[in-house]
């Protein structure tokens, strides 16, 4: 999964920072050299300041964002010089189709001589002296621009006798540009594609014979087509696919080429040359069969894909804390061909994840990615490292713009510290893309994103596996306990039902218990679940039930006596029964 550079668009609405630095370059008048070191001193204080709340804005608005803001995919909806581009590359695309240029290129000939020709010539060599120049570059007598058929006149003198001088020859000479081969009398240069039917008008006596049949042709010669001869009628344009649609197909081909465009900022030859090669790799990769092959299921629980974030976006988690099993690492990464298996996995479940896109102008076309770094291995572990940098290398060459969003959570403060000193080589566009969470703020941070029926337990949301009485499409709700306060949630009853609720606090730690509230006045509270407090490790989710025919409300009731605030997700739903 490649990044990108900043599009001149996008640059064009990010906050001209620089314009702050010209206005303070204005100087008014002249002034003492005490005072201008003050106005100095001030006028640098406040560029500093100035520059430091607009980095914090930036900084608070990047996270605070809810999600990267896609560009359409929609052609009619681009910008012009966007919609030219990208002309431009379809037009690149269809040529290529058409003359086989996304075949992967012949192994290059052994090296020549330097005075070897081409198959055209080889037929002339016998007879005709080795040339000085290439044949792409033509004599200076020669006018290149001449049209397909002209007559041209030459005196040609030849060498006087002792005392009567030489009759002059005049030769009408009919010119044909048929791409065939010419070499003038003294053998000095060779001259592409010229082709001549020569008539004699006048020919001296003692010419020699050689000479003559050299330079004699039978009058009204028709020139030989010799290239449609040999040409074999063209073959149908190339079928070329990327994850199993046609480059040149319909609207879904449009969004894949725009992913390559925005991935070289709508450069159209560097473009071209990206999908050009990702083409050629898939096939040398073998990818298509690759879709086939039975890689196991050992790394199920390192990579997986998992409910969808708020905007739709399918999510996919990487848990590299899985690698802490050494006989899971050493399986994985132990040699070359355990990290080669390894790394056509990891493209395998790409590519069906992928495959599983909408690709329609108004689809979902990229995916979220989650990577949790708790108990990571670290950049210490040489065979995992050199494992996933050429993992990164083939994603980011190959796979164009399929990242909404890249969160990272249980982050520990070395890879912060890492993130620091690389993210001045990023563009804005790329660290929009970025969110980094350390372990207290993990979960929080990652309900910005995805809802928590759409979080897997583990990371503390509602989701798990199995059968259950709430599915995740089954909203749930947030509420925030403040610190050393009881928090009630109440869910009214009005006919006779079975009331269903699961619920969890982020980092638990608090007093929990349930009770049932009549309508009636002379009715008596029914206790659900007593009071109990609940640890971090107790209980990940609570779940409970209560039947009634009275008209009342269930009362949940968590005492959060910490200092902290916590984090309180749940839902419910009423069910029908009979007695």
């Amino acid at each position: 999964m490649a990044e990108e550079t900043q599009k001149p668009e996008a640059a064009a609405a990010a906050p001209a920072e620089e314009v702050v630095v010209v206005e303070k370059e204005e100087v008014a008048a002249p002034v003492a050299p005490e005072a201008t070191d003050a106005v100095v001193e001030e006028k640098q204080a406040e560029v500093e300041a100035v520059e430091e709340t607009k980095v914090e804005e930036k900084e608070a608005k990047v996270t605070q964002s809810a999600s990267f803001k896609e560009e359409t995919n929609i052609v009619g909806e681009l910008p012009e010089a966007q919609k030219k581009a990208f002309e431009e590359f379809k037009q690149l695309i269809q040529e290529a189709l058409n003359t086989g240029g996304f075949s992967a290129p012949p192994p290059s000939p052994p090296a020549k001589e330097k005075d070897a020709k081409p198959p055209a010539e080889e037929k002339k060599e016998e007879d005709q002296p080795p040339a000085a120049e290439t044949e792409e570059k033509a004599p200076e007598n020669v006018e290149t621009e001449a049209p397909a058929s002209v007559e041209i006149k030459e005196e040609e003198k030849t060498p006087p006798p002792a005392e009567t001088p030489a009759p002059e020859t005049v030769v009408e000479t009919e010119v044909v540009v048929e791409k065939v081969t010419a070499v003038e009398d003294d053998g000095a240069k060779t001259v592409e594609a010229i082709e001549e039917s020569v008539v004699a008008v006048v020919a001296p006596a003692d010419e020699k014979p050689e000479e003559t049949a050299s330079s004699s042709v039978e009058p009204e010669v028709v020139p030989k087509d010799e290239p449609k001869e040999a040409e074999v009628p063209p073959s149908p344009p190339e079928e070329v696919s990327i994850w199993g649609i046609p480059l040149l197909a319909d609207e879904r081909s449009d969004v894949i080429l725009l992913k390559f465009l925005r991935a070289r900022d709508f450069k159209v030859k560097d473009a071209f040359t990206m999908i050009k090669n990702t083409v050629i790799w898939r096939k040398e990769f073998g990818v298509e069969g690759l879709l086939e092959e039975d890689l196991g299921n050992e790394l199920e629980k390192v990579v997986f894909m998992h409910g969808h974030d708020k905007e739709g976006h399918p999510v996919c988690y990487n848990a590299y804390g899985e690698f802490q099993n050494k006989e899971l690492y050493q399986n994985t990464f132990g040699d070359d061909e355990k990290r080669s298996k390894f790394l056509r996995w990891r493209i395998q479940f790409l590519e069906k994840s992928i495959r599983k896109l909408d690709f329609s102008p108004t689809g979902i076309s990229t995916i979220v990615q989650v990577n949790d770094l708790k108990n990571s291995p670290g950049l210490g572990k040489r065979e995992l490292r050199q494992a996933t940098n050429h993992a990164l290398n083939l994603l980011q060459d190959n796979y164009p713009e399929f990242l909404a969003k890249q969160v990272f959570i249980n982050v520990p403060w070395w890879y912060l510290a890492f993130n620091k000193m690389i993210s001045p080589f990023l563009t804005q566009r790329t660290k929009s893309k970025f969110v980094f969470a350390s372990p207290s703020k993990s979960t929080d941070i990652l309900f910005r994103y995805v809802a928590p029926e759409q979080v897997p337990v583990q990371y503390g949301g509602l989701s798990r596996d199995g059968k259950q009485e709430f599915s995740d499409a089954d909203a749930a709700t947030e509420e925030l306990i403040k610190p050393a306060t009881k928090h009630t949630v109440e869910f009214p009853i009005t006919e006779k039902c079975a009331l269903v609720w699961e619920l969890r606090v982020v980092g638990w730690e608090v007093n929990y218990s349930a009770e049932f509230v009549p309508a009636a006045e002379d009715a008596y509270t029914v206790i659900v679940s007593k009071t109990r407090k609940i640890g971090l490790t107790d209980e990940t989710v609570i779940s409970d039930s209560f039947k009634t025919g009275d008209a009342g409300k269930i009362v949940l009731t968590i005492d959060n006596q910490t200092t902290k605030k916590k984090k309180l997700v749940y839902r419910t739903k009423a069910k029908p029964y009979s007695d």
